[in-house]
């Protein structure tokens, strides 16, 4: 590498699995390269979901030694995962037990106490937060007990303190906990106050793009990372990372991070708190540089994946690029059903759920597998355009294209069907966006790169594969 470049890595934490990658930045650079994957997925106990946490932070120790094996001048890291869960450590620094997996229903019983103490309209007008039943909030009155010496970090913060000792809260993660102000970034002492929480519960928040602190002595001895190393708070939740890595040219677009949630929305400078906005249950989530991520939550390719599971743990046979190849054959107009029904949160038999949804609708059951795929791809291109148009009618910004990142950008059939639905043009790419947003900010908190959101952008065009789909019934009236 020359003096301008320089080497980081993105700690990349989902909701099924983990890595490590490594990123070499400079002004005309930008390459990512994995040298560590691991499973994650909920750990089921008598009494619940949980996350084996201990052994992500083993895992990330294992990545961060191969990282710097593969390049000595390893100039920093940076972590991202799923949002809403949160480990409790005592004063001391003591664990206690692992954290729960947001899919656990423990928070079911205890949603009408909270509002009962802040009224949902109240809470939105506060937080901006669209109502998911696994939000933080809900999960601390579902806490037994919140010792007085005890802290919540979220997922993210609480790997970063293992690595630093330094406990904070990252801004677009706090954001999703329902306990930060939409308007001032910060938390909200009010809220606090109404729900019995004390304030010091989470640290203090800091803002995308700062610096935590170096790795710990101990860290380095276990990695075998032998010069200073700075971990940075980049968009810690993992939708924030992926946003950056949307290669917009202009705000004119709307964005879906696809992978096991869909999360659509648009890129605004503040937040939208109308009434009309909570009745769509849209929510306003920090971004970079102050920027708001208003968008929807859609359970994606969650279904598709748990369905898989399913036929293979029953040995039925057939791969995805198989079916996918062979759900594209099947005939437009098939039945569709809400991906965002409750029947579809948990883990199960998706295929079976899918019917029963169907047939209360009085739809046609599909019996196939590749029928089944398609129902499952129809049904999420449906909802990603209807959210997209009331995305922009919510914010009255105008969309002209959409970009689809993650794993779903892989998905030519979803791609395709997602602009048919939308009658707007989709670029798919980068697959790997929130690994390439976690490093852009990294670089340029450090110093390698400068300028805006854009200018970062810019770089990403220049440097990563893109694909466009055009609506086929646009083309067809192209051609007349």
């Amino acid at each position: 590498m020359t003096p301008a470049e320089a080497a980081f890595a993105a700690v990349d934490l989902g909701a099924s699995s983990g890595r490590v990658m490594l990123g070499r930045v400079g002004p005309d650079r930008l390459d990512l390269q994995q040298v560590n994957r691991f499973r994650n997925g909920p750990v089921t106990l008598p009494d619940g979901l949980y996350w084996d946490v201990l052994g992500l932070h083993q895992d990330v120790l294992e990545g961060l030694r191969d990282a710097a094996r593969k390049a000595p001048y390893l100039a920093g890291v940076g972590i991202d995962t799923w949002a809403v869960d949160y480990g409790l450590v005592r004063r001391d620094g003591q664990l206690v037990g692992n954290p729960r997996h947001y899919r656990d229903p423990r928070t079911a019983p205890v949603i009408d106490a909270v509002h009962r103490r802040v009224p949902a309209d109240a809470l939105y007008a506060a937080n901006g937060l669209q109502h998911l039943a696994f939000n933080t909030i809900y999960q601390f009155a579902a806490e037994p007990a919140l010792a007085p010496d005890v802290q919540a970090l979220l997922i993210p913060d609480l790997l970063g303190y293992w690595l630093t000792g330094r406990r904070v809260t990252e801004q677009t993660n706090a954001s999703t906990t329902g306990l930060l102000n939409a308007v001032t970034g910060d938390w909200d002492t009010g809220l606090f106050e109404a729900l019995g929480l004390r304030p010091g519960l989470l640290p203090p928040v800091l803002a995308p793009g700062s610096v935590v602190g170096e790795l710990t002595e101990a860290v380095r001895a276990e990695t075998g990372i032998t010069r200073p190393v700075t971990v940075t708070t980049v968009g810690s939740h993992d939708t924030a990372s992926a946003v950056v890595g949307v290669p917009a040219t202009g705000p004119n677009h709307a964005y879906i991070s696809c992978g096991t949630w869909g999360l659509v929305g648009v890129e605004l400078e503040r937040p939208v708190l109308t009434d009309q906005s909570r009745a769509a249950n849209f929510t306003n989530e920090r971004g970079i540089d102050g920027t708001i991520r208003y968008l929807r939550n859609v359970m994606g390719l969650w279904i598709l994946s748990e369905t898989l599971r399913t036929w293979r743990l029953r040995g039925r046979t057939g791969t995805l690029p198989e079916l996918l190849e062979k759900a594209a054959l099947v005939p437009a107009g098939g039945p569709t059903f809400d991906p965002d029904a409750p029947e579809f949160l948990a883990p199960g038999d998706m295929a079976a759920r899918i019917g029963e949804v169907l047939r209360r609708s009085g739809q046609r059951v599909p019996q196939t597998q590749p029928e089944i795929v398609r129902c499952i791809l129809d049904s999420l291109a449906v909802t990603f355009a209807a959210r997209i148009r009331d995305a922009a009618r919510l914010s009255g910004e105008p969309v002209e294209m959409v970009h689809v990142v993650g794993g779903g950008a892989q998905n030519r059939l979803l791609c395709q069907l997602i602009a048919d639905a939308s009658g707007l043009p989709v670029v798919a790419g980068p697959v790997e966006a929130t690994a390439l947003g976690n490093v852009l900010v990294q670089a340029r908190t450090h110093g390698t790169l400068t300028g805006d959101r854009w200018a970062l952008r810019e770089l990403l065009r220049r440097t990563v594969e893109l694909h466009t789909y055009q609506p086929r019934s646009v083309v067809a009236a192209a051609r007349g």
